[in-house]
């Protein structure tokens, strides 16, 4: 469990600087003495938070020697340290920042200023305001900083270049519509990810990036981060992951098995039969499973509270209940056993080689297909059961502040 470190507002204090620490020693205190210069120098009623992740060395006593309100938190991980700062927290707004040496602490007007103006959410492009000599992996530089950020504007059609620049800023009214979760360095994706789906006002403001000061290899791990950052996005945007390409093949499916159901059909340079009757009866199968998994995950997701927003195909469930799923189900599960049992009739009737046998062939596989469906709808209205679908819209606090 992640320490609660609940903080009241002070209506003195506008800014909150939060920066997560692990094993720091070496910059954590630069960058505490950075964040209270900014304060000093711009005259800024603010605090300094390091929200501190066990570290075994000196980091907690180099942070608090240089004026920081050190949060301890157990739970390892990016996102559980970032939470517990977020949650301590006392300024009206909040501006996250590494502690490894790699942000410009003492220009962080751009941000605040930003937030002055009424955005909820301020995300810091290092693409823009410069990337130092030494200070970005090449292949995070070219490949996966761009790829990721790519899929992420194109899920979630947020104006962010940087998805995974850790210098931004936000209002504590954000952080707590966010309802945030992750407990790892995805939390970055979850914040922008979040912001969008709630119809925050985002902009994204030029930051330099230098090179870290700490000698010795970074937390990041490219690959396994990078993975988790990527399957974060798709699990937010299960529409793209499962409902449109699920709805592709089974419209593609359903049409050509309808077709073919009623004997070959001979195109200019192609005779479409059997072969082709498999696939799309595959295609209708996976199409299915895809859109069984699109449900469970979007319910599943908003009842965790990872997707804030309402599934738009809740209201269905104050007719389709379990009890109607189940009968829907084993009507289509009878239906499929009498076409098969029908069609091995007229197999012993017929011969080899006969119109009536290779209609039964037909007939068998188009039983298979709906046994396959009714047992996908069987188990489908079960495990949506149990995630607590309910008739009665369930109260969420968040349901208010969305848009659209």
């Amino acid at each position: 469990m992640i320490e609660k470190h609940a903080a009241q507002v002070r209506k003195d204090l506008e800014l909150s600087i939060v920066i997560p620490c692990l094993n720091e020693e070496r910059t954590v205190g630069d960058c505490v003495a950075q964040a209270k210069t900014f304060l000093t120098e711009n005259r800024i009623q603010g605090e300094v938070i390091v929200a501190d992740n066990g570290s075994t060395d000196r980091s907690a006593d180099i942070a608090r020697s240089k004026g920081a309100r050190v949060v301890a938190v157990a739970d390892k991980g990016y996102g559980n340290a970032l939470r517990a700062g977020f949650s301590a927290a006392r300024g009206g707004f909040i501006i996250m920042a590494d502690s490894d040496g790699s942000h410009d602490l003492l220009n962080l007007m751009p941000i605040l200023d930003q937030l002055r103006l009424g955005y909820e959410l301020v995300v810091g492009n290092r693409f823009r305001g410069g990337i130092s000599k030494g200070a970005m992996r090449w292949h995070h530089r070219y490949i996966g900083n761009p790829l990721l950020s790519f899929v992420g504007r194109m899920l979630f059609r947020t104006p962010v270049g940087d998805f995974h620049c850790g210098l931004r800023g936000l209002t504590r009214e954000a952080v707590a519509k966010m309802n945030l979760q992750s407990a790892g360095m995805e939390l970055a994706s979850e914040i922008i990810v979040k912001a969008s789906i709630l119809g925050m006002r985002v902009c994204e403001v030029p930051v330099r990036m230098l090179p870290d000061r700490r000698g010795r290899a970074p937390h990041l791990r490219s690959f396994s981060d990078g993975w988790r950052h990527l399957r974060f996005l798709l699990m937010f945007s299960p529409r793209w992951l499962f409902a449109y390409p699920g709805l592709a093949l089974l419209a593609i499916g359903t049409l050509v098995s309808l077709v073919l159901s009623f004997g070959p059909l001979q195109l200019p340079f192609l005779l479409v039969d059997f072969h082709s009757f498999i696939i799309a009866g595959t295609f209708m199968i996976l199409g299915i499973t895809l859109l069984s998994f699109f449900a469970i995950t979007r319910v599943y997701t908003y009842h965790t509270g990872l997707l804030p927003k309402l599934p738009g195909f809740y209201p269905l469930f104050k007719v389709l209940n379990l009890e109607k799923g189940l009968a829907l189900g084993l009507v289509l599960l009878l239906l499929g056993i009498s076409i098969m049992l029908y069609a091995v009739y007229q197999s012993q009737t017929a011969g080899f080689e006969t119109i009536g046998f290779v209609r039964s062939v037909r007939l068998v596989f188009g039983g298979s297909l709906a046994v396959i469906l009714g047992v996908q709808v069987i188990l489908t209205s079960i495990m949506l059961s149990m995630l607590g679908i309910k008739i009665s819209h369930p109260v969420h606090e968040v349901d208010t502040v969305v848009r659209g």
